[in-house]
Protein backbone atom coordinates (compact mmCIF):
# COMPACT_ATOMS: atom_id res chain seq x y z
CA UNK A 1 0.00 0.00 0.00
CA UNK A 2 2.80 2.41 0.94
CA UNK A 3 4.66 1.62 -2.29
CA UNK A 4 1.45 2.19 -4.27
CA UNK A 5 0.92 5.61 -2.65
CA UNK A 6 4.58 6.53 -3.18
CA UNK A 7 4.39 5.60 -6.85
CA UNK A 8 1.21 7.64 -7.30
CA UNK A 9 2.80 10.66 -5.57
CA UNK A 10 5.88 10.36 -7.78
CA UNK A 11 3.72 10.12 -10.87
CA UNK A 12 1.70 13.15 -9.82
CA UNK A 13 4.86 15.16 -9.13
CA UNK A 14 6.22 14.14 -12.53
CA UNK A 15 3.01 15.36 -14.17
CA UNK A 16 3.28 18.71 -12.35
CA UNK A 17 7.01 19.08 -13.13
CA UNK A 18 6.33 18.56 -16.82
CA UNK A 19 4.09 21.62 -16.72
CA UNK A 20 5.61 23.65 -13.87
CA UNK A 21 9.22 23.01 -12.72
CA UNK A 22 8.46 22.79 -9.00
CA UNK A 23 11.12 20.18 -8.21
CA UNK A 24 13.72 22.02 -10.23
CA UNK A 25 12.95 25.28 -8.42
CA UNK A 26 13.08 23.49 -5.05
CA UNK A 27 16.50 22.08 -5.85
CA UNK A 28 17.85 25.37 -7.17
CA UNK A 29 16.72 27.44 -4.19
CA UNK A 30 16.77 24.93 -1.34
CA UNK A 31 18.29 21.45 -1.46
CA UNK A 32 20.95 22.21 -4.08
CA UNK A 33 21.55 25.84 -3.22
CA UNK A 34 24.96 25.77 -1.56
CA UNK A 35 25.44 28.43 1.08
CA UNK A 36 28.72 29.14 2.89
CA UNK A 37 29.19 26.86 5.89
CA UNK A 38 30.27 29.69 8.22
CA UNK A 39 27.05 31.68 8.56
CA UNK A 40 26.76 33.21 12.02
CA UNK A 41 24.18 34.98 14.19
CA UNK A 42 23.90 37.94 11.80
CA UNK A 43 22.48 35.75 9.05
CA UNK A 44 19.28 35.04 10.98
CA UNK A 45 17.82 38.44 10.19
CA UNK A 46 17.20 37.85 6.49
CA UNK A 47 14.98 34.88 7.30
CA UNK A 48 13.36 36.74 10.20
CA UNK A 49 12.39 39.57 7.86
CA UNK A 50 10.51 36.99 5.79
CA UNK A 51 8.80 35.68 8.93
CA UNK A 52 7.66 39.17 9.91
CA UNK A 53 6.53 39.91 6.35
CA UNK A 54 4.27 36.85 6.44
CA UNK A 55 2.94 37.97 9.83
CA UNK A 56 2.15 41.43 8.47
CA UNK A 57 0.39 40.07 5.40
CA UNK A 58 -1.77 37.57 7.30
CA UNK A 59 -2.72 39.88 10.16
CA UNK A 60 -3.25 42.74 7.71
CA UNK A 61 -5.69 40.70 5.65
CA UNK A 62 -7.60 39.83 8.80
CA UNK A 63 -7.72 43.45 10.00
CA UNK A 64 -9.14 44.68 6.68
CA UNK A 65 -12.20 42.50 7.31
CA UNK A 66 -13.21 44.79 10.18
CA UNK A 67 -11.55 48.11 9.36
CA UNK A 68 -13.54 51.05 7.99
CA UNK A 69 -11.40 53.43 5.85
CA UNK A 70 -13.34 56.61 6.53
CA UNK A 71 -12.58 59.61 8.72
CA UNK A 72 -15.79 58.96 10.66
CA UNK A 73 -15.36 55.23 11.14
CA UNK A 74 -11.61 54.43 11.16
CA UNK A 75 -10.86 55.05 14.84
CA UNK A 76 -14.15 53.45 15.93
CA UNK A 77 -13.39 50.35 13.85
CA UNK A 78 -10.02 49.97 15.58
CA UNK A 79 -11.77 50.21 18.95
CA UNK A 80 -14.27 47.62 17.76
CA UNK A 81 -11.45 45.27 16.77
CA UNK A 82 -9.72 45.77 20.12
CA UNK A 83 -12.80 45.44 22.35
CA UNK A 84 -15.52 43.43 20.59
CA UNK A 85 -13.95 41.16 17.97
CA UNK A 86 -12.90 37.84 19.44
CA UNK A 87 -9.07 37.78 19.67
CA UNK A 88 -9.08 41.06 17.76
CA UNK A 89 -6.74 42.75 20.23
CA UNK A 90 -3.97 40.21 19.71
CA UNK A 91 -4.24 40.38 15.91
CA UNK A 92 -4.09 44.18 16.02
CA UNK A 93 -1.06 44.12 18.34
CA UNK A 94 0.63 41.47 16.20
CA UNK A 95 0.31 43.84 13.26
CA UNK A 96 1.25 47.03 15.11
CA UNK A 97 4.21 45.52 16.97
CA UNK A 98 5.07 43.57 13.81
CA UNK A 99 5.74 46.86 12.01
CA UNK A 100 8.45 47.72 14.55
CA UNK A 101 9.77 44.15 14.44
CA UNK A 102 9.97 44.37 10.65
CA UNK A 103 12.11 47.49 10.73
CA UNK A 104 14.26 46.12 13.55
CA UNK A 105 15.21 42.94 11.68
CA UNK A 106 15.65 44.87 8.40
CA UNK A 107 18.01 47.38 10.06
CA UNK A 108 20.03 44.52 11.54
CA UNK A 109 20.00 42.75 8.16
CA UNK A 110 21.31 45.91 6.50
CA UNK A 111 23.97 46.34 9.17
CA UNK A 112 25.16 42.78 8.55
CA UNK A 113 25.53 43.68 4.88
CA UNK A 114 27.60 46.70 5.91
CA UNK A 115 29.80 44.61 8.21
CA UNK A 116 30.63 41.90 5.69
CA UNK A 117 30.51 43.88 2.45
CA UNK A 118 27.49 42.05 1.06
CA UNK A 119 26.86 44.98 -1.29
CA UNK A 120 30.16 44.63 -3.14
CA UNK A 121 30.61 42.91 -6.52
CA UNK A 122 28.99 40.72 -7.69
CA UNK A 123 26.09 41.56 -5.32
CA UNK A 124 25.39 45.18 -6.23
CA UNK A 125 21.97 44.31 -7.65
CA UNK A 126 21.10 42.29 -4.53
CA UNK A 127 21.82 45.42 -2.47
CA UNK A 128 19.83 47.69 -4.81
CA UNK A 129 16.79 45.41 -4.61
CA UNK A 130 17.21 45.33 -0.83
CA UNK A 131 17.26 49.11 -0.65
CA UNK A 132 14.16 49.31 -2.85
CA UNK A 133 12.49 46.93 -0.39
CA UNK A 134 13.52 49.26 2.42
CA UNK A 135 12.10 52.26 0.56
CA UNK A 136 8.83 50.45 -0.11
CA UNK A 137 8.73 49.37 3.52
CA UNK A 138 9.09 52.99 4.67
CA UNK A 139 6.17 54.00 2.45
CA UNK A 140 4.13 51.01 3.64
CA UNK A 141 4.86 51.81 7.27
CA UNK A 142 3.85 55.46 6.86
CA UNK A 143 0.56 54.61 5.15
CA UNK A 144 -0.23 52.03 7.82
CA UNK A 145 0.64 54.45 10.60
CA UNK A 146 -2.05 56.85 9.39
CA UNK A 147 -4.83 54.24 9.19
CA UNK A 148 -5.77 54.03 12.91
CA UNK A 149 -6.70 57.73 12.59
CA UNK A 150 -5.50 58.46 16.10
CA UNK A 151 -4.38 61.94 17.01
CA UNK A 152 -0.67 61.23 16.53
CA UNK A 153 -1.41 59.48 13.23
CA UNK A 154 -3.26 62.55 12.04
CA UNK A 155 -0.69 65.13 13.08
CA UNK A 156 2.27 62.98 12.10
CA UNK A 157 0.80 62.69 8.60
CA UNK A 158 0.25 66.46 8.53
CA UNK A 159 3.93 67.09 9.31
CA UNK A 160 5.31 64.53 6.85
CA UNK A 161 3.04 65.49 3.95
CA UNK A 162 3.73 69.19 4.53
CA UNK A 163 7.42 68.53 3.84
CA UNK A 164 6.63 68.12 0.16
CA UNK A 165 5.32 71.68 0.19
CA UNK A 166 8.93 72.87 0.52
CA UNK A 167 9.70 71.72 -3.03
CA UNK A 168 9.88 74.82 -5.24
CA UNK A 169 7.15 75.46 -7.83
CA UNK A 170 5.32 72.12 -7.46
CA UNK A 171 5.28 71.75 -3.67
CA UNK A 172 1.77 73.00 -2.95
CA UNK A 173 0.18 71.11 -5.82
CA UNK A 174 2.08 67.98 -4.83
CA UNK A 175 0.80 68.07 -1.24
CA UNK A 176 -2.78 68.46 -2.48
CA UNK A 177 -2.25 65.53 -4.86
CA UNK A 178 -0.86 63.33 -2.07
CA UNK A 179 -3.70 64.19 0.32
CA UNK A 180 -6.38 64.04 -2.35
CA UNK A 181 -7.87 67.11 -0.67
CA UNK A 182 -6.87 70.56 0.53
CA UNK A 183 -6.74 69.20 4.08
CA UNK A 184 -5.98 65.79 5.53
CA UNK A 185 -9.37 64.12 5.37
CA UNK A 186 -11.31 60.96 4.65
CA UNK A 187 -10.18 61.15 1.02
CA UNK A 188 -6.56 60.97 2.21
CA UNK A 189 -7.33 58.07 4.51
CA UNK A 190 -9.09 56.15 1.76
CA UNK A 191 -6.20 56.44 -0.69
CA UNK A 192 -3.65 55.59 2.01
CA UNK A 193 -5.69 52.49 2.77
CA UNK A 194 -5.66 51.44 -0.90
CA UNK A 195 -1.91 51.99 -1.14
CA UNK A 196 -1.19 50.22 2.15
CA UNK A 197 -3.37 47.19 1.47
CA UNK A 198 -2.99 46.67 -2.29
CA UNK A 199 -0.45 48.71 -4.24
CA UNK A 200 2.64 48.77 -2.01
CA UNK A 201 2.37 45.11 -0.87
CA UNK A 202 2.35 44.00 -4.50
CA UNK A 203 5.51 46.03 -5.15
CA UNK A 204 7.06 44.79 -1.91
CA UNK A 205 6.44 41.12 -2.73
CA UNK A 206 7.80 41.55 -6.26
CA UNK A 207 10.95 43.17 -4.89
CA UNK A 208 11.41 40.40 -2.31
CA UNK A 209 11.23 37.78 -5.08
CA UNK A 210 13.75 39.72 -7.19
CA UNK A 211 16.02 40.17 -4.15
CA UNK A 212 16.07 36.41 -3.50
CA UNK A 213 16.48 35.49 -7.18
CA UNK A 214 19.41 37.90 -7.54
CA UNK A 215 20.98 36.53 -4.34
CA UNK A 216 20.68 32.90 -5.43
CA UNK A 217 22.11 33.74 -8.85
CA UNK A 218 25.41 35.10 -7.47
CA UNK A 219 25.43 33.17 -4.19
CA UNK A 220 25.42 34.29 -0.57
CA UNK A 221 28.23 36.28 0.98
CA UNK A 222 29.81 35.13 4.26
CA UNK A 223 31.62 36.61 7.29
CA UNK A 224 35.00 36.11 5.59
CA UNK A 225 33.94 37.75 2.34
CA UNK A 226 35.31 34.77 0.40
CA UNK A 227 33.64 33.66 -2.83
CA UNK A 228 32.96 29.95 -2.26
CA UNK A 229 32.19 29.36 -5.95
CA UNK A 230 35.89 29.75 -6.73
CA UNK A 231 36.78 26.49 -4.94
CA UNK A 232 34.73 23.50 -6.15
CA UNK A 233 35.15 19.75 -6.10
CA UNK A 234 34.99 17.41 -9.09
CA UNK A 235 31.16 17.43 -8.98
CA UNK A 236 31.08 21.23 -9.16
CA UNK A 237 30.00 21.63 -5.53
CA UNK A 238 31.67 24.44 -3.53
CA UNK A 239 34.15 22.98 -1.04
CA UNK A 240 33.03 25.44 1.62
CA UNK A 241 29.31 25.20 0.86
CA UNK A 242 26.50 23.16 2.37
CA UNK A 243 22.92 22.71 1.09
CA UNK A 244 20.59 25.39 2.41
CA UNK A 245 18.10 22.62 3.17
CA UNK A 246 18.22 20.90 5.56
CA UNK A 247 21.18 22.55 7.28
CA UNK A 248 20.19 26.21 7.36
CA UNK A 249 16.44 25.63 7.15
CA UNK A 250 16.68 23.74 10.47
CA UNK A 251 19.07 26.27 12.00
CA UNK A 252 16.84 29.18 10.94
CA UNK A 253 13.84 27.41 12.48
CA UNK A 254 15.56 27.53 15.85
CA UNK A 255 16.34 31.23 15.42
CA UNK A 256 12.75 31.89 14.34
CA UNK A 257 11.38 30.17 17.46
CA UNK A 258 13.61 32.29 19.71
CA UNK A 259 12.52 35.43 17.87
CA UNK A 260 8.82 34.52 18.15
CA UNK A 261 9.18 34.00 21.90
CA UNK A 262 10.54 37.54 22.23
CA UNK A 263 7.90 38.86 19.86
CA UNK A 264 5.12 37.22 21.89
CA UNK A 265 6.58 38.63 25.12
CA UNK A 266 6.32 42.17 23.71
CA UNK A 267 2.76 41.61 22.46
CA UNK A 268 1.49 40.20 25.76
CA UNK A 269 3.38 42.33 28.28
CA UNK A 270 4.25 45.72 26.76
CA UNK A 271 2.68 46.14 23.29
CA UNK A 272 2.92 49.94 23.41
CA UNK A 273 6.64 49.79 24.21
CA UNK A 274 6.39 52.67 26.64
CA UNK A 275 5.06 54.90 23.86
CA UNK A 276 7.76 54.01 21.33
CA UNK A 277 5.70 51.35 19.54
CA UNK A 278 2.25 52.90 19.94
CA UNK A 279 2.12 56.49 21.22
CA UNK A 280 -0.38 57.58 23.88
CA UNK A 281 -2.03 60.21 21.61
CA UNK A 282 -2.94 57.44 19.18
CA UNK A 283 -5.42 56.09 21.72
CA UNK A 284 -7.39 59.31 21.11
CA UNK A 285 -9.34 59.95 17.88
CA UNK A 286 -7.88 62.37 15.34
CA UNK A 287 -8.67 65.96 16.26
CA UNK A 288 -7.62 68.82 13.93
CA UNK A 289 -8.08 71.24 16.84
CA UNK A 290 -5.93 69.38 19.37
CA UNK A 291 -2.24 69.22 18.58
CA UNK A 292 -0.23 66.67 20.62
CA UNK A 293 2.32 68.20 22.98
CA UNK A 294 5.15 66.62 21.00
CA UNK A 295 4.74 65.42 17.42
CA UNK A 296 7.26 62.73 16.59
CA UNK A 297 7.46 59.84 14.14
CA UNK A 298 7.61 56.18 15.12
CA UNK A 299 11.11 55.17 16.22
CA UNK A 300 12.05 53.55 12.91
CA UNK A 301 11.85 56.90 11.13
CA UNK A 302 13.58 58.70 13.98
CA UNK A 303 17.07 58.98 12.47
CA UNK A 304 15.86 60.60 9.26
CA UNK A 305 13.48 62.91 11.13
CA UNK A 306 16.37 63.99 13.35
CA UNK A 307 18.39 64.83 10.23
CA UNK A 308 15.45 66.81 8.87
CA UNK A 309 15.21 68.89 12.05
CA UNK A 310 18.98 69.34 12.27
CA UNK A 311 18.87 71.70 9.27
CA UNK A 312 17.14 75.05 10.00
CA UNK A 313 16.04 75.68 6.40
CA UNK A 314 13.02 73.52 5.54
CA UNK A 315 13.91 72.71 1.93
CA UNK A 316 17.52 71.98 2.86
CA UNK A 317 16.29 69.69 5.63
CA UNK A 318 14.11 67.78 3.18
CA UNK A 319 17.06 67.41 0.80
CA UNK A 320 19.27 66.13 3.62
CA UNK A 321 16.63 63.66 4.78
CA UNK A 322 16.06 62.18 1.31
CA UNK A 323 19.78 62.37 0.61
CA UNK A 324 20.42 60.21 3.68
CA UNK A 325 18.29 57.48 2.10
CA UNK A 326 19.63 57.99 -1.42
CA UNK A 327 23.27 57.65 -0.36
CA UNK A 328 22.56 54.10 0.82
CA UNK A 329 21.86 53.12 -2.80
CA UNK A 330 25.35 54.31 -3.74
CA UNK A 331 27.16 52.25 -1.12
CA UNK A 332 28.46 49.56 -3.55
CA UNK A 333 30.29 52.27 -5.50
CA UNK A 334 31.33 54.46 -2.56
CA UNK A 335 33.19 51.67 -0.77
CA UNK A 336 36.53 51.38 -2.60
CA UNK A 337 38.09 49.07 -0.02
CA UNK A 338 39.31 45.90 -1.80
CA UNK A 339 38.51 43.91 1.36
CA UNK A 340 34.86 42.92 1.86
CA UNK A 341 34.59 41.73 5.44
CA UNK A 342 35.19 43.91 8.46
CA UNK A 343 37.10 40.96 9.93
CA UNK A 344 40.05 41.81 7.70
CA UNK A 345 39.69 45.57 7.29
CA UNK A 346 41.99 47.98 9.10
CA UNK A 347 41.32 49.53 12.49
CA UNK A 348 40.22 52.90 11.08
CA UNK A 349 37.38 51.32 9.12
CA UNK A 350 36.37 49.13 12.07
CA UNK A 351 36.19 52.10 14.44
CA UNK A 352 34.39 54.27 11.87
CA UNK A 353 31.78 51.54 11.29
CA UNK A 354 31.10 51.02 14.99
CA UNK A 355 30.82 54.78 15.56
CA UNK A 356 28.44 54.97 12.59
CA UNK A 357 26.18 52.35 14.20
CA UNK A 358 26.22 54.26 17.52
CA UNK A 359 25.48 57.56 15.73
CA UNK A 360 22.56 56.04 13.86
CA UNK A 361 21.08 54.74 17.13
CA UNK A 362 21.59 58.20 18.69
CA UNK A 363 19.86 59.89 15.74
CA UNK A 364 16.99 57.41 15.97
CA UNK A 365 16.47 58.34 19.62
CA UNK A 366 16.87 62.09 18.99
CA UNK A 367 14.16 61.93 16.33
CA UNK A 368 11.64 60.80 18.94
CA UNK A 369 12.54 63.57 21.42
CA UNK A 370 11.57 67.27 21.63
CA UNK A 371 13.89 69.55 19.64
CA UNK A 372 15.90 71.24 22.39
CA UNK A 373 19.08 73.22 21.65
CA UNK A 374 21.30 70.38 22.89
CA UNK A 375 19.41 67.69 20.96
CA UNK A 376 19.49 69.79 17.79
CA UNK A 377 23.26 70.23 18.13
CA UNK A 378 23.73 66.48 18.64
CA UNK A 379 21.54 65.82 15.61
CA UNK A 380 23.66 68.19 13.52
CA UNK A 381 26.85 66.42 14.62
CA UNK A 382 25.26 63.04 13.95
CA UNK A 383 24.02 64.12 10.52
CA UNK A 384 27.49 65.34 9.57
CA UNK A 385 29.06 62.06 10.66
CA UNK A 386 26.41 60.02 8.82
CA UNK A 387 27.34 61.53 5.46
CA UNK A 388 31.05 61.79 6.28
CA UNK A 389 31.18 58.05 6.98
CA UNK A 390 29.93 57.11 3.51
CA UNK A 391 32.22 59.63 1.81
CA UNK A 392 35.20 58.36 3.84
CA UNK A 393 34.70 54.89 2.38
CA UNK A 394 36.16 56.26 -0.86
CA UNK A 395 39.63 56.70 0.66
CA UNK A 396 39.78 55.46 4.27
CA UNK A 397 41.40 52.15 3.31
CA UNK A 398 44.44 54.01 1.96
CA UNK A 399 45.43 55.03 5.49
CA UNK A 400 45.29 51.60 7.13
CA UNK A 401 46.71 48.12 6.79
CA UNK A 402 44.26 45.28 6.16
CA UNK A 403 44.76 41.71 7.32
CA UNK A 404 45.40 39.00 4.72
CA UNK A 405 42.11 37.57 3.43
CA UNK A 406 42.05 33.73 3.46
CA UNK A 407 41.43 31.80 0.26
CA UNK A 408 38.75 29.67 1.94
CA UNK A 409 36.25 30.32 4.73
CA UNK A 410 37.66 29.98 8.25
CA UNK A 411 34.44 28.96 10.04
Amino acid sequence: MIKYMTDKATALMGWVDARLPVTEAYKKHMSEYYAPKNFNFWYFFGVLSMVVLINQLLTGIWLTMFYTPTAEGAFASIEYIMRDVEMGWIIRYMHAVGASAFFLVVYLHMFRGLLYGSYKAPRELVWIFGMLIYLALMAEGFMGYVLPWGNMSYWGAQVIISLFGAIPYIGEDLTVWIRGDYLLSGASLNRFFALHVVAIPIVLLALVVLHILALHEVGSNNPDGVEIKKKKNAQGIPLDGIPFHPYYSVKDTVGTIVFLIGFAAVIFFFPTGGGYLIEAPNFEPADPLKTPAHIAPVWYYGAFYAMLRAVPHKLSGVIVMFGAIAILFLLPWLDRNPVKSIRYKGMLTKVATMVFAAVFVMLTWLGTQPATALYTFLAQVGTFYYFAFFISLLFLHKFETAKPVPERVTG
